[in-house]
């Protein structure tokens, strides 16, 4: 399943419609704050006091009422606004005014105030940011983060570009953002998994007519894909059915990232895994993994030999970028059978292939290697990674997947991005381990694109069991295949 996701103008868009159709702008903002305040009490029910931080637009306004909804039920509650109440307009005036006539006290923010309250409340910004936060709201933010307690963030945390998932600057820290009537893309990708906490989508009861001419943004997965895409074999099938993959890397001295990828696309499925690497390593693959087929490739004719035999190539693992490599990449490359390309392979096409491009390949840059395939900076890739991911499949064609936090997969149907994974997955395999299970499920599957939604989907929540039951630090790349393998028998 996919679930939709936004930019902020589609969802003003929204709004402005709900509105339109015959709901008071007040009364919506009223839904928000009663939605954020049973979202708040749902994970701090035993919570006797809150902080409401109210900036001056309608997120403020948020802020204002359900700092009335806590006063009304018991709570101590500490309201602060960046932006004098009688300087406000509209609906956060008379949002304001709501909370004044509950009872809710308001000071004005300053310098050195403390928050005082168990929970704390971001009403400060929404979505409207584009740049870094400056002036008092910076320090608003800094006081948020210093003070030590759990957040709530209306909408989205204050500083984070919901657009593209960017910092640029500070950004308050939650423990958990509500967000409202249209999920948004950069809640979950880039900046945003070490800002946002648990992400509490609400629609606010808007309805569905009123999405039918704004399509979705990207599309986010979710693993109930996963019944669906694995369903149980037939008993009739056997291994040349379930398809074969050449592995091509390991040049002299790196045999081990290759390895990686061929026990990754055994244990997603694939009938047949070949590894087509330097003479030094198959000993070492056979000891390591005696069902991979081993090739001793010393040059370009002989890899030239192998990809017709093949469903599927994944290149890069261990390749290299010396003539090895680079040898071994021009064999597959003029090849058309289906390609995974990974690591140097994706440094050698930046550099002497730049306007190759093909359909049926998956490419999976990390930040880095997008930054030298897309001939621009770091900075650049993760200041946007939405814009980059997208750009980059333009260039180069098939499906690219962006990897980092809020992995990124771009293809011919749109970005779709894959909320799972985590920091335990710093380590070095991983991503070579990734492009065994694309392959695997190419060869079964026998096409590209929804191969790269399930195959990110897997290496993220084989990485998540694992840090589950054993920790996310010491998480290696070799034990994700084993999780994988029970993701995939359900």
């Amino acid at each position: 399943m996919l679930r939709p996701l936004y930019k902020a103008a589609q969802v003003r868009e929204l709004d402005r419609r709900t509105i339109a159709g015959g709901i008071d702008g007040f009364a919506l903002m009223q839904r928000a704050a009663s939605s954020a305040w049973h979202s708040f009490r749902s994970r701090w029910p035993q919570a006797r006091s809150i902080s409401v931080l109210c900036g001056s637009g309608n997120n403020g306004g948020d802020g204002h009422v359900l700092a009335a909804l806590a006063m009304q039920s018991g709570l101590k509650v500490q309201r602060i606004t960046l932006k004098p109440v009688e300087e406000l307009s509209g609906d956060a005036a008379r949002a304001a005014e709501l909370a004044t006539s509950a009872g809710v006290g308001c000071e004005d923010w300053h310098a050195g105030i403390e928050l005082s309250g168990e929970v704390i409340v971001d009403a400060l910004l929404g979505t409207g940011l584009t740049g870094e936060v400056e002036g008092r709201f910076k320090r608003a933010i800094e006081t948020i983060n210093a003070a030590g307690q759990p957040v709530l963030a209306i909408d989205t945390p204050s500083g984070l570009v919901v657009d593209t998932g960017a910092v640029p600057g500070i950004a308050v820290k939650a423990t958990c953002t509500v967000t409202f009537i249209g999920d948004k893309v950069g809640l979950h990708t880039g900046d945003a998994p070490a800002y946002t906490g648990e992400i509490d989508f609400r629609p606010l009861g808007v309805k569905a007519q009123a999405y039918f001419d704004i399509p979705p943004t990207a599309w986010r997965l979710d693993d109930s894909l996963l019944a669906e895409a694995f369903a149980p074999r037939l008993r009739t099938n056997h291994k040349g059915d379930m398809g074969h993959v050449l592995v091509m890397g390991g040049a002299p001295g790196f045999g081990g990232a290759a390895l990686l990828a061929c026990q990754a696309a055994a244990r997603l499925g694939a009938g047949k895994v070949s590894l087509a690497t330097a003479p030094e390593h198959i000993a070492a693959s056979l000891v390591r993994c005696p069902e991979v087929m081993a090739h001793s490739v010393r040059g370009g004719a002989e890899a030239a030999e192998l990809p017709s035999n093949a469903d599927v190539l994944v290149v890069g693992p261990g390749l290299g970028q010396a003539a090895w490599g680079q040898a071994v990449l021009q064999s597959a490359l003029q090849s058309d059978t289906p390609l995974v390309v990974d690591a140097d392979g994706l440094n050698l096409l930046a550099r002497q292939w730049p306007e190759v491009r093909r359909d049926n390949w998956i490419l999976t840059p990390h930040p880095g290697e997008a930054a030298r395939l897309l001939n621009c900076s770091v900075a650049d890739i993760q200041s946007d990674r939405p814009a980059a991911a997208q750009a980059l499949q333009r260039a180069r064609g098939g499906v690219v997947i962006l990897k980092g936090a809020g992995s990124l997969i771009a293809g011919p149907s749109g970005l779709v991005v894959c909320p799972y994974g985590n920091p335990g997955m710093a380590s070095g395999g991983m991503g070579d381990v990734l492009s065994g299970m694309l392959g695997a499920l190419i060869a079964q599957r026998g096409e590209v694109e929804f191969s790269a939604w399930l195959g990110a989907m897997v290496h993220a929540l084989a990485a998540d069991r694992a840090a589950e039951e054993e920790g996310e630090r010491g998480l290696l790349a070799s034990d994700l295949a084993s999780y994988a393998r029970k993701l995939i028998n359900p």
